[in-house]
């Protein structure tokens, strides 16, 4: 396993069993950010570093019971307080590593990732490993429930011009890894880029 893995389980395997209750009132950016994908009943989705989870029920309430959600973390302790709060009840929990996904080639309609990209060792590489999953014409969603400016702010930093989710960063690294942005929107109470897998 790589240094960046273990930084990263460390990170959040440490912060598993309190993580909802710190961002109690996320739901609703949540629901908002899936109704964005524009999914559609039977659809398979794909959650990638889904964390506690938040985001399966409405990824299960958009695709109905004869969707598949996937739901895909690196961090065991995510995926167990998943299953303790219910939500692998909404979705197919995964221990997998989103550079490297355990899923063939266009099986997906859609990938959802919230607050994910930050924490990719290798963006374009992992970017291109989402878009492998995804058919042609499937969509993407990187999302955050609060905006660029509000994360800064909470993280005690300064935003700068080479933050990887400023859009002059975003689109191109999208563009070279199969993904064309069709919406980008960086609000204090939003952050969310929409994509479509490129043919």
């Amino acid at each position: 396993m790589s240094d960046d893995h273990t930084h990263v389980q460390e990170f959040f395997g440490s912060r598993a069993a309190d993580w909802d209750r710190r961002f109690p009132d996320d739901g609703p950016a949540y629901a908002a950010a899936v109704a964005r994908l524009g999914l559609r009943e039977g659809d398979r989705v794909l959650d990638a570093g889904c964390g506690t989870g938040r985001a399966l029920p409405p990824l299960r309430a958009a695709v109905g019971p004869s969707g598949l959600v996937v739901g895909a973390d690196l961090t065991p302790a995510m995926l167990q307080a998943a299953v303790r709060a219910g939500r692998d009840g909404d979705g197919r929990l995964v221990l997998a590593d989103v550079a490297a996904l355990p899923l063939r080639s266009r099986s997906l309609d859609a990938v959802f990732a919230a607050g994910l990209i930050a924490h990719l060792p290798d963006p374009a590489a992992d970017l291109r490993e989402l878009a492998r999953v995804v058919r042609p014409g499937g969509v993407l969603a990187l999302f955050h429930p609060v905006g660029r400016a509000a994360l800064a702010a909470r993280q005690g930093r300064r935003l700068t011009p080479d933050d990887l989710r400023a859009e002059h960063n975003l689109r191109p690294l999208l563009a070279g890894s199969g993904w064309e942005v069709t919406a980008y929107v960086d609000e204090d109470a939003r952050f969310l880029v929409r994509a479509t897998r490129a043919s």
